[in-house]
């Protein structure tokens, strides 16, 4: 009879003590290793409370989901790898402070002598774990020399994630003769502090090791024998791995749910595997991660976003959208919902599904330095759904900067008037219009133009053109700031490039010790007045964060004074260098109200809807 589902209440111990060809796979698609001290002290102290109990009952870590290949010797941890990779790390250090005991005791001291034969148990169990060490292979005492041939034939787990930086700092722990040279030798980032500069894996195993080091014989000893015989997990074994992700979604047991990435990345690879295509599958989606890393770098996108359009991008092209009368409707099913049960045909084709969603990604890091992208994604996160639905256009060929300029700009119109207005994204006039117009977006027979023309109809029959620029004199926010410096820019045709350091400056200083003075200077009578102009449009800005930092809350005759390297004049901004150049012949410039109100009115043209 073919082999299903195995199910086993397993001590820790026998969890981990694997037969000589066996070991422990993390897949491919799984996250990296994210415990941190918080969730090992948690650990630590659920295993304490338990010993100093003495709880006759067993302590009880969860559920394990393995899946097996059909000769048993490769068990990919579906759901565990968190707490099978910090259960390895302990038991190192357990191992590390078992040594040490062991070596202070002599072995003609008569009363610790049962003491000094558990710890030696604990010690041969450890090591048959770890290093599947046979008990003749290994000596008496710790000897550095013989252990360490043992520690080299470490081989009870692989890690092939393709989310994991920083992978071999497990094995560097493991086969580390003493904590010294494990701390030497593991990665270190370049630009972190102290404890910040090692990984998760190095971090928990030194936590671990300190606690150890601090305990008794006594107490090693006690916590050694029940991490060992007494903690508890159940272990589901599967013959299938569709199966084994199933069985996760319903039974994950250690508190960190997998994203709609981590599962569907699962669904597609064993999709893949079923196919005979894995390899191909795991290099297109390795290729998918570096890329959408890459964007999250960026503050972009992330994995799970790049999934959420690419659903929006196959329900437009499908016509899901559409209701059976021909109605838009704009209910959205879930992600994971979507590509695991709404439409599970999507996953049958893991190839196409991949390439289709890593063509989105690079199409996405080529369009970041567009000025009008840069400043779009400055507005409502819904904007980048219809963005991508555009740029499906270009999963087979080249990718026309020009129309996803056209678009950017389209779509900033309606977002600009969705930051003014009362009324929110899933208001028919905005979540309505934008699901129907998403069927043009992903269909080139329709061009950017004829979409602009519906845009541009939409908001006429839609909003009042004064009550618009009404509401813009009262805008007292910072996003329509970024879009006046494009269409500032656009309008007198000079170069604009957001950057990745920047602030939105208050021309007239919102706050600081000589607010008092400039406000008198400003012709502002009270701190209600003020509050009312301050933060208008008018007297808003973009600045280099190390200029604006730098001026802080100076005079408006310092800001613009072109003698300093931090003035306006220095900036590459050009609202910030326009008033450089227009103020830099007057001897004692000054910033009034009356110039706040001005250049608000100025704003209210410049913020054009047209």
């Amino acid at each position: 009879m073919a082999k299903d589902i195995d199910p086993k209440l397993r001590k820790i111990g026998e969890y981990l003590k694997l037969e000589e060809d066996t070991v422990f796979v993390i897949p491919e698609y799984q996250r990296p290793y994210s415990w941190v001290i918080e969730n090992c002290d948690k650990l630590w102290q659920d295993i304490v409370t338990f010993c100093d109990n003495r709880n006759k009952d067993n302590y009880f870590f969860g559920t394990i989901i393995l899946s097996c290949d059909s000769a048993d010797s490769r068990l990919e941890l579906i759901d565990g790898q968190q707490r099978t990779t910090t259960f390895l790390l302990l038991l190192k250090a357990l191992l590390f402070g078992i040594d040490d005991k062991i070596s202070k005791i002599s072995s003609e001291d008569n009363e610790a002598s049962g003491l000094l034969n558990g710890l030696k148990n604990r010690r041969q169990k450890i090591l048959g774990i770890l290093y599947k060490a046979e008990p003749e292979d290994i000596s008496e005492r710790p000897n550095i020399q013989k252990d360490c041939l043992i520690y080299e034939r470490l081989n009870i787990l692989i890690n092939n994630s393709n989310n994991e930086k920083n992978k071999d700092d497990l094995s560097i722990i493991l086969k580390g003769s003493d904590f010294e040279s494990i701390e030497r030798k593991v990665n270190k980032f370049k630009y972190r502090k102290k404890d910040n500069a090692y990984t998760n894996f190095f971090r928990n195993f030194k936590f671990f090791y300190n606690k150890i080091m601090q305990l008794q014989n006594n107490e090693i000893n006690s916590i050694a024998k029940s991490i060992l015989e007494n903690c508890e997990v159940i272990e589901i074994k599967s013959w299938k791995v569709e199966q084994a992700i199933t069985m996760f979604n319903s039974l994950n047991s250690d508190g960190m749910p997998l994203s709609d990435a981590d599962i569907i990345s699962a669904k597609l690879f064993a999709s893949a595997k079923v196919l005979g295509n894995e390899d191909e599958y795991t290099n297109l989606w390795k290729e998918l991660l570096d890329c959408a890393n890459v964007l999250s770098e960026k503050n972009v996108l992330d994995l799970n976003s790049i999934l959420t359009q690419y659903m929006y991008i196959l329900r437009a092209k499908h016509g899901e959208i559409v209701s059976a009368t021909g109605a838009i409707d704009v209910t959205v099913p879930g992600v994971r919902r979507y590509f695991t049960s709404k439409n599970d045909r999507i996953l049958n084709n893991p190839i196409q599904t991949c390439f289709e969603m890593l063509a989105l990604a690079q199409l996405w890091n080529q369009i970041v330095d567009i000025p009008a992208v840069q400043v779009l994604l400055k507005f409502n996160e819904n904007v980048k759904l219809f963005l991508g639905c555009f740029l499906s256009r270009f999963f087979n060929k080249e990718m026309d900067k020009n129309a996803v300029t056209i678009l950017s700009e389209t779509l900033l119109k309606l977002f600009a008037i969705l930051e003014l207005v009362d009324l929110g994204y899933s208001s028919k006039n905005f979540k309505s219009f934008l699901f129907k117009e998403s069927l043009k977006l992903v269909n080139d027979d329709f061009s950017v133009f004829e979409i602009a023309q519906d845009f541009s109809r939409h908001i006429e029959s839609n909003w009042d053109r004064d009550d618009i620029k009404a509401r813009i004199k009262d805008y007292d926010k910072n996003i329509l700031v970024y879009l006046n410096e494009l269409l500032f820019a656009k309008e007198y045709n000079v170069d604009f490039d957001l950057g990745d350091k920047y602030d939105v400056e208050h021309i007239m200083p919102a706050s600081g010790h000589n607010i008092a003075s400039i406000q008198c200077d400003a012709d502002i009578k009270d701190k209600e007045e003020f509050g009312e102009i301050v933060n208008k449009l008018g007297n808003k800005i973009l600045l280099e964060q190390e200029i604006n930092r730098a001026i802080s809350n100076d005079w408006f005759r310092t800001k613009v004074h072109k003698g300093s390297r931090f003035s306006y004049a220095n900036s590459r901004y050009p609202v910030a260098l326009t008033l450089a150049n227009s103020y830099k012949d007057i001897e004692k410039p000054m910033w009034s109200k009356d110039d706040i109100f001005k250049a608000t009115d100025k704003k209210k043209t410049t913020v054009n809807l047209d």
